[in-house]
């Protein structure tokens, strides 16, 4: 009997769906506000340690399939989430009653207005659930169409094949990595979660200050 894919578990969504399930996790994560959850970041490394030869994991991946579904996913899904922004706008969020997703839109207002456009855009890619909402967010607060498909792509490039290259260079140089899978997963997640809690902190130190001020 097979067992039920776990969504939240790179190895077992890479296991079940190989190439595919990466273009279309990452373009749900990216594209759609339903995805906040799904493991973006772990799921590139471990597809990259995965397309190493000789790999002992769930399923042998070959590298150029994984970052042509990697890049084609992210970008496919970020200007998906633009253009449902421009349409739905702020209906999109009001309708979720999620406290996490309705932080990462505060977080995502807040490298856009810090930031500007090309940074926030590129730079959100890098923090999990605010890259799934800024790129609604964009498009509901009109951002030039040209200005975001530019940065999206340069952002979406570089964290997809960055994490893949990532994972596969780890795998080439460490014999035998794929028995250290799990922990080196959940170093990945730890991680990820960084600059999530690097602007919360920076947030709430921001929110005390002007409280204080005030």
């Amino acid at each position: 009997m097979p067992q039920a894919v776990n969504l939240l578990d790179a190895g077992s969504l890479l296991g079940t769906f190989g190439a595919l399930g990466i273009a279309v996790v990452l373009f749900a994560e990216t594209g759609l506000l339903v995805g906040f959850f799904l493991p973006g970041d772990s799921l590139l490394f471990t597809a990259g340690l995965l397309s190493v030869s000789g790999t002992h994991g769930p399923v042998e991946l070959s590298l150029p399939q994984v970052l042509i579904a990697a890049v084609a996913g992210a970008l496919l899904g970020a200007q998906t989430g633009y253009w449902l922004g421009r349409r739905g706008g702020q209906a999109l969020l009001a309708r979720s009653r999620s406290k996490r997703l309705h932080e990462g839109a505060d977080r995502a207002a807040e490298l856009l207005a810090r930031y500007g456009y090309a940074r926030a855009i590129v730079l959100a890619r890098f923090v999990p659930v605010v890259r799934t909402v800024l790129n609604p967010l964009a498009g509901a607060l009109d951002v030039p169409a040209r200005v975001f498909t530019l940065w999206q792509v340069v952002g979406g490039v570089v964290w997809t094949a960055g994490l893949v290259l990532a994972g596969y260079a780890l795998g080439s140089s460490v014999p035998n990595v794929d028995r250290y899978l799990l922990p080196i997963v959940a170093v990945v997640v730890v991680v990820s979660l960084i600059p999530l809690a690097a602007e919360l902190l920076r947030s709430r130190s921001r929110r005390t200050a002007e409280g204080d001020n005030n």
